[in-house]
């Protein structure tokens, strides 16, 4: 595939075997990006865990500062008494048995489910349309609880959760290319000082091996594991 002079210039802008700083990187990251649309910008982040073991699975939730600039599309699935605090927290979509439904049938256009702990029972037998998709709910990322108004005002306001792949890799959104320069360092310094905090103790070596930051269709910007 040819590619094009923008990508080209793009490339030319980016040093070989250069470790940038976040801050280095976010600059240099707005100025490779040529999209038309306000492209997503995301993180890579290499670990040095074998997640097919238990304990050096990585997952864990962090609130950006300023959240991902996109507007992530809330189900709440809940019983009639929780309806109106998940509406006046910002949910798109309330309600309970028609959702469950309409899931069955393979309707997933949400980002987030949010549920309360009685309700967990009757999504299991939807796990094999959710899971795949990342949507199962789950206590550990706040998306299961009481609280319901909390959980969906956080998602609302750019709290998103990540999980190692099993190649090793976290990919976590930081923002958009629209962001300025200092609040995609600030989102993308808080992503990657709380996946330090989650080094499993079984995980031997090196943790952090890489970090790459990229935006849609922009090329890949090696981050020093350091990330001073």
């Amino acid at each position: 595939m040819a590619i094009t002079k923008k990508q080209k210039e793009s490339r030319a802008k980016v040093e070989k075997n250069k470790l940038y700083s976040v801050k280095e990187a976010t600059v240099l990251l707005k100025e490779i990006t040529y999209t038309k649309f306000d492209a997503s910008v995301d993180l890579a982040v290499r670990l040095g865990v074998d997640p097919r073991k238990a304990n050096q699975m990585v997952r864990g939730v962090v609130s950006l500062p300023h959240g991902t600039g996109k507007d992530m599309k809330v189900l709440a699935l809940v019983t009639p008494d929780k309806e109106e605090e998940a509406r006046a927290a910002g949910a798109d979509y309330v309600g309970l048995d028609e959702y469950l439904e309409k899931i069955k049938n393979g309707w997933t256009d949400v980002d987030v489910i949010v549920t309360m702990p009685a309700i967990m029972g009757k999504l299991g037998p939807l796990g094999r349309v959710l899971g795949p998709r990342g949507l199962m709910p789950n206590p550990k990322t706040g998306t299961v609880t009481m609280d319901v108004a909390k959980a969906v005002a956080e998602v609302k306001a750019g709290k998103i959760d990540f999980k190692v792949d099993k190649t090793g890799i976290v990919h976590a959104p930081i923002g958009k290319a629209s962001f300025s320069a200092d609040k995609l360092e600030e989102n993308a310094m808080e992503l990657l000082t709380t996946l330090n905090k989650l080094k499993p103790t079984a995980s031997k070596g090196v943790y952090m091996k890489s970090v790459f930051m990229s935006s849609t269709m922009s090329p890949s910007i090696a981050i020093d594991v350091k990330f001073a």
